[in-house]
């Protein structure tokens, strides 16, 4: 069996996170990025985070270059149990956070080359973090159902847990097990039917899909 988390990014439904708590996912990121087509308005996403509460399934806020004192009266607002940062924050960002919350935080950190990884030092106090593809400028900073090259992954030692992320999807989900078991991973366009709009039976086909191997 494979014990890797497992992360859906991008909800928008109460149908798709009571899919999601069924089917033993671990996380559900919440999109507050208004560019994206997974963006969420805080009003729902507060339904939601409501629902997921005392179930096993923790909530995550994501957000890119957000005004530092705007995400501060946020984190009053919704009770996130991890934020994940998508822009170029950095590590004086994170101690900001920090010295004013509790909240766990998701560093992302963007993929083409080995010489990536260097970046991890960069950001000491974040608690985990998360490697997606890298983006031109052109694309948005994630769910861009493109995958960087996994072979750089091997024998890669990171004392933090990490998330993979970007365009994992049922077809390739388990070759990531030739390169490496990383903590969790992070889907979202891999579980959708058309762009923003996810799909419950490709949920729950990953799921098995990742877990029987």
């Amino acid at each position: 069996m494979n014990n890797s988390k497992i992360k859906i990014c991008g909800i928008k439904k109460i149908e798709t996170l009571k899919c999601c708590i069924q089917n033993n996912i671990n996380y559900f990121g919440l999109i507050f990025y208004k560019k994206s087509p997974r963006y969420i308005s805080y009003e729902s996403a507060l339904n939601l985070i409501n629902y997921s509460k005392n179930k096993n399934i923790s909530s995550v806020g994501v957000f890119v270059n957000e005004n530092i004192e705007y995400l501060h009266k946020i984190l009053k607002k919704l009770n996130f149990n991890f934020i994940q940062l998508h822009g170029h924050e950095n590590n004086q960002y994170i101690k900001d956070i920090k010295q004013n919350s509790n909240i766990r935080i998701i560093k992302v950190i963007s993929v083409s080359t080995l010489e990536d990884f260097k970046k991890i030092k960069e950001y000491p106090n974040s608690d985990l973090f998360l490697f997606d593809y890298k983006p031109s400028k052109k694309e948005l900073p994630g769910g861009n159902a493109k995958k960087f090259n996994w072979s750089l992954l091997r024998g890669i030692k990171i004392e933090k847990p990490w998330f993979l992320s970007g365009g994992i999807n049922i077809d390739n989900i388990n070759e990531i097990k030739n390169y490496v078991i990383p903590y969790g991973i992070d889907v979202s366009s891999g579980v959708e039917e058309n762009l923003g709009i996810k799909n419950n039976k490709k949920i729950v086909s990953l799921v098995k899909a990742y877990g029987s191997k």
